[in-house]
């Protein structure tokens, strides 16, 4: 064998090897979020902070990376044709390229690839000093610029390629593989799911609605506005005008009890009423938090696009969303889910139409309602008596009570599928 002929096998080996290599960067730092690098990062893994500063551009890097293994593939095919046309002919080159086209999957593509994905973060720290020195290379830099740019005249749309986002959805996923692995427990995977609800929610959906709150005329006396908060264990209640409509403070029952060590039992009770605050129905619950938390208060009017009084939320609404029921000795209320014989539950007319369809698996349908009684309304076309029902998407819908014009427990049958009976032979 020649001495050119062994330098060609030479040179095919060394662009097999770098093919793997640059292979095995690109899997890395295409698969690896910016996350997991700003974890790594705070982890103080050796060479993270590089990794998240190159993430933060990805494009750069990956693309003189990418012309690199194309150079090298091409390159050493074209080579071992030259090789194997030399020495044996046409019949040569087919059988080099096919033995060459197996090595080049296995050492090149699949092995450094498939360890790449199995663990992307110490594969993309190892790669990543290399990928910098690579792109930093001002030959290679410019030669990929251009042709970059060049690709980008023949597709339009947009130049620029932004690294993979994580959806809300991959988010939900990944804490659901990490309660699986048990990385996470499922007290930890509720409160994830329930943070990441949080921000799609409004104040429509968490309120309390207006039949159910308790208001007392400004005109009351302070005893009597006492006597009320004892009775149902508030520690603040909304006093209005003219109608529930017109609320025109809060009253604390801090500030009642003060009056009445004062003597001023017999005031009305618009003297130590505080200020209200109003929110619209359609702000987001989030948005609410911070504000309630910037501002420094714990109770909120509610209003509609009329400017009509649709309910009020508390700050103990609010954060019941993110952990759950929040119940003291004074939470008389019935379950909103009460478990039944063969599967079926009874629940609270307010209990929301998606969290019912998780409980159950089912997909009732959502529109301009958000509460399992606003399905049976819009299904119905008016109010129910007790015992009426309507069957949506195999499920049976009973009101089980219904107070004056309102829903207040509905009852959740699933409609038995009926078998096919056997068919008789004659």
């Amino acid at each position: 064998m020649t001495d050119g002929a062994m330098l060609g096998i030479a040179g095919v080996v060394v662009l097999v090897l770098s093919a793997g290599v640059l292979a095995m960067a690109e899997t890395s730092l295409t698969h690896l979020g910016r996350a997991r690098a700003r974890a790594l990062e705070e982890e103080e893994v050796a060479g993270a902070r590089l990794l998240s500063q190159m993430l933060d551009n990805r494009e750069q890097y990956l693309n003189p990376v990418l012309l690199l293994v194309l150079i090298c593939h091409l390159s050493s095919a074209t080579i071992i044709a030259v090789l194997a046309d030399h020495r044996w002919g046409l019949q040569g080159v087919l059988g080099a390229l096919a033995v060459e086209i197996i090595v080049v999957f296995v050492v090149a593509e699949a092995a450094p690839k498939t360890w790449a994905l199995q663990a992307p973060s110490r594969s993309a720290v190892v790669a990543a000093p290399l990928v910098r020195t690579l792109a930093g290379f001002p030959p290679l830099r410019w030669v990929t610029g251009l042709l970059v740019g060049i690709a980008r005249l023949l597709v339009p749309g947009r130049t620029r390629v932004q690294g993979p986002a994580v959806s809300e959805g991959e988010l939900l996923a990944f804490a659901g593989v990490a309660a699986e692995e048990s990385v996470i427990d499922s007290d930890e995977q509720e409160l994830i799911e329930s943070i990441i609800e949080f921000g799609d929610t409004v104040v429509r959906e968490v309120m309390v609605p207006r039949p159910d709150m308790v208001t007392v005329s400004a005109d009351y006396r302070v005893a009597d506005v006492m006597e009320i908060v004892v009775m149902n264990g508030f520690s603040r209640i909304p006093a209005y005008g003219n109608g529930i409509d017109d609320v025109v403070g809060i009253a604390y029952a801090k500030d009642l009890m003060r009056a009445d060590l004062d003597q001023r039992s017999n005031d009305p009770v618009r003297t130590v009423l505080r200020p209200a605050h109003f929110v619209p129905e359609s702000k987001h619950v989030a948005s609410l938090l911070r504000e309630m938390q910037a501002e420094q208060y714990h109770i909120a009017i509610v209003v509609d696009e009329y400017g009509a009084a649709a309910g009020l939320v508390t700050l103990e609404d609010l954060i019941e969303e993110l952990v759950g029921e929040i119940v003291d000795e004074f939470d008389v209320e019935d379950p909103m889910i009460e478990p039944l014989a063969g599967g079926n539950v009874r629940v609270n007319a307010r209990l929301a139409v998606d969290e019912l369809n998780e409980l159950l698996g089912a997909h009732l349908p959502e529109g301009d309602w958000d509460t399992v009684g606003g399905l049976v309304f819009d299904m119905l076309g008016h109010v129910p008596v007790e015992g009426e029902a309507v069957e949506v998407d195999g499920f049976r819908l009973r009101a089980d009570k219904v107070q004056g014009r309102r829903i207040g427990r509905v009852r959740v049958e699933r409609i038995p599928v009926p078998t096919p009976e056997p068919a008789e032979h004659s």
